[in-house]
């Protein structure tokens, strides 16, 4: 049996801080090997089925806010990359470790750790510029290729052993052997090139969106720094150090480009703000000091925020009318921002006056109706004011556009439950389970739909729904047997 364990360190040499020193600033010549054993449609079905897997072992950060904001950088970036040929999708993990990793099918995950590391929003892009490299160059596919030849196991059952075992690195890495770690070590010297390969295409990727190019070389050469003589440093370090050639490059790169002045990102702030609060270890005494500290000191780098912060920080210990007068005073400037609009509602039901808040998000709603926030927020207002119907109208709309937005599914399913509408509730709750491959439990799902519906037309499609999760069921067995 193919070794999953050493699949899982092969992929690791993928992510974001081996290297080995290449000066030239011409690509090389990489073929399409991997497109010859591994399709791009393949690569989108393993893609579809990490995705599911992740969403179910992950603590994936559901926040409609984060959400939109690294969505939003993200696409920007892969908009202004070359070689796109399928989706990508971002999303967040809750974890303080300082980390990205890529996987086959465009997907990109993020830790939160990062958002607390970077500076500014130029590192953090530069990380996930990195990232998208990795997938515009079929890094992962080439090296699956490569090794595909060298061992009895075939492309698909490696890439689905891979797939098995991405979602817990940590006990991966932690079952190597020495034997194995030898035995991967012929290819360190290829996937350090990757790396190499992933910085010259990220830099570029990173100018060419309008982002500080220098957002790279600053964000490696804090890293090796504050961690230069650590006994315990991040798990990508642990495994994979940043050679100084690495660092070196990085910044010579970034000195061909012309100087010019680059603006804070007030929506990097405002998501590092609340990424500490409501995602880190801190506690909300401590967060409100540190706040009133900045704003008292004048330590911050842009001044709303850290009043954001404060409030939120308010909120979070129930200190709602403080909260609230903050967030008010923000929406007086920007009225139309969505992390100041969440916490606007946040506050709102927590004081019981929903509907102080309800016109407002109606009117950005009818502006925007696609706006996952606005969205969001509309619906938990009108639930919260008991408007079921309205909320429901709303919401199905919504998941009609946006079908893997989980948050949708799971506001979905207490909706029906508060209408009494089993069938529905039944239905949502199958949804919310498929989004996780969760296919038999899903089933049992519309199942229970179907029972509880006279509806000749939501039978039919209920009954659809099952068998289109039967399929899908065996379509997710196909790719990690």
């Amino acid at each position: 049996m193919f070794n999953k364990s050493l699949l899982l360190a092969l992929y690791f040499f993928l992510s974001f801080f081996p290297g080995m020193a290449n000066s030239s600033n011409s690509l090389p010549e990489i073929g399409t090997v991997g497109a010859a054993t591994l399709t791009i449609e393949k690569e989108k079905e393993f893609g579809w089925a990490f995705r599911l897997m992740a969403n179910q072992s992950l603590p994936i950060i559901h926040d409609p806010v984060l959400n939109q904001y690294i969505n939003e950088l993200g696409q920007s970036l892969v908009s202004h990359a070359e070689s796109v040929r399928m989706p990508f999708d971002f999303f967040l993990i809750e974890d303080n470790e300082i980390n990205a990793a890529a996987f086959l099918g465009g997907n990109i995950k993020i830790h939160t750790g990062l958002f607390l590391y970077a500076t500014n929003e130029s590192e953090l892009a530069s990380v996930i510029a990195h990232e998208i490299a990795h997938i515009t160059q079929r890094h992962l596919a080439r090296m699956l290729e490569q090794q595909s030849t060298r061992t009895p196991a075939s492309l698909a059952a490696m890439a689905g052993s891979i797939l098995l075992t991405l979602v817990s690195p940590a006990a991966g890495m932690a079952a190597l052997t020495t034997t194995m770690a030898v035995s991967i070590q012929s290819q360190i010297n290829y996937t350090r090139m990757n790396e190499y390969e992933a910085d010259r295409i990220g830099i570029q990727t990173l100018v060419d969106a309008g982002y500080d190019p220098n957002g790279m070389a600053q964000f490696f050469g804090k890293l090796a720094e504050k961690y230069k003589y650590a006994s315990l440093p991040p798990q990508m370090l642990s495994t994979h150090p940043l050679p100084e050639a690495r660092l070196s490059e990085a910044r010579l790169r970034a000195s061909q480009y012309k100087t010019k002045n680059y603006t804070n990102s007030l929506d990097y702030q405002l998501s590092k703000v609340r990424i500490t609060v409501r995602y880190s270890n801190i506690n909300p005494t401590s967060a409100i000091n540190l706040y009133e500290s900045q704003l008292k000191n004048k330590k911050y780098q842009i001044k709303e925020a850290a009043l954001y912060g404060l409030a939120l920080a308010y909120f979070e210990n129930k200190n709602f009318l403080q909260a609230q007068n903050i967030i008010d005073g923000l929406l007086k400037t920007q009225p139309d921002e969505p992390f100041y609009i969440d916490l606007a509602t946040d506050t709102a039901l927590a004081l019981h006056k929903a509907d102080e808040i309800i016109e407002r998000l109606q009117q950005l709603y009818k502006k925007l109706p696609e706006n996952p926030v606005y969205t969001i927020n509309l619906v938990a207002a009108l639930q919260e004011n008991k408007r079921y119907a309205d909320a429901e109208k709303i919401l199905e709309l919504f998941i009609r556009s946006h079908p893997r937005y989980i948050l949708a599914h799971i506001i979905a399913i207490d909706l029906y439950r508060l209408l009494n509408n089993r069938a529905k509730e039944h239905a949502s709750k199958a949804q919310y389970l498929a989004l996780q491959g969760r296919f038999r439990e899903a089933i049992q799902e519309v199942g229970n739909a179907l029972i509880y519906t006279e509806n000749p037309l939501d039978k039919a499609r209920y009954a659809a729904t099952m068998e289109g999760y039967q399929k899908d069921d065996l379509r997710l067995k196909a790719l990690t047997k």
